[in-house]
């Protein structure tokens, strides 16, 4: 049983659903993911999704776009976020997930890459751009190394391939609350449909992403998904912390009052 399928069992039986922020390596400043696990561990982060930066971001809104650009100007490649990983992770006890794009797993050698990943200390892989026709040696290489993996599944994908998505998935299935590109919303997002629809096809927890930006809408979400993931709502704020003290306090601020609206006891249906 990998680290994320253990943290949702633990979710399950505490009847509430899981938290689980994502934040681009690199950013807001160079050699920050080591606080910014830290302090998303202490603010009641159920897992960590990690954005490894790509010079052009298929799905991502303008605030995800612009945090990997200063990261990569900045200096940060894949083995620097590695290299970080692996120093913090005895002291992180919650799941990391890299999310990175299938160009970047193709160019270091596919599942070759799953391995690096897995030995710095990543417990999965998202992959926004997989193909699926070409992702089977990936997510067998996942199940060998015991890795939670998935691709995404849009609200428009038909259930006949988001049938063949969950069957390459591990751990969890990953699923776009909205249409469109990230970013952050006003309004929270219907989920109850295609939650029921999904379910009726895999087993496996639904974490849902895209616009999910506030206390409410993770409250919402975790009616019907067994996780809610927060992203270009976070970023945008932890932009402006420049040093350590301002980005621990960013973080807590802006998670600590989502983590205290996980509690629904639909969280495990």
């Amino acid at each position: 049983m990998g680290r994320l399928e253990q943290r949702f069992n633990q979710c399950r039986q505490a009847d509430r659903g899981a938290l689980m922020p994502f934040v681009v390596a690199g950013d807001p400043y160079p050699g920050c993911l080591s606080v910014t696990l830290d302090a998303l561990q202490k603010a009641g982060a159920d897992a960590v999704e990690i954005g490894i930066p790509f010079s052009d971001p298929i799905a991502d809104g303008p605030v995800i776009a612009a945090a990997m650009h200063r990261s990569l100007t900045r200096g940060t490649t894949v083995q620097s976020i590695l290299d970080e990983v692996a120093t913090i992770r005895n002291t992180i006890e919650i799941p990391l997930l890299a999310m990175v794009s299938v160009s970047i797993v193709d160019r270091l050698e596919g599942p070759r890459f799953l391995d690096r990943l897995s030995a710095a200390g990543f417990d999965g892989l998202i992959l926004p751009d997989g193909d699926l026709d070409t992702i089977t040696p990936l997510a067998s290489r996942a199940g060998e190394l015991d890795m939670a993996f998935s691709s995404l599944i849009a609200p428009d994908t038909s259930l006949d391939r988001a049938t063949k998505i969950a069957g390459h998935a591990r751990e969890f299935l990953y699923v776009l609350a909205r249409r469109g590109l990230t970013g952050a919303r006003t309004e929270a997002p219907d989920l109850e449909h295609r939650a029921r629809e999904l379910s009726a096809i895999t087993t496996l927890p639904l974490v849902a992403g895209f616009g999910i930006s506030n206390p409410e809408h993770v409250e919402a979400v975790l009616q019907h998904a067994q996780g809610a993931i927060v992203g270009s709502a976070l970023v945008a704020k932890m932009t402006e912390a420049t040093e350590e003290a301002a980005l621990r306090a960013t973080i807590d601020e802006s998670i600590r009052p989502m983590a205290n609206r996980t509690a629904t006891s639909s969280s495990g249906s």
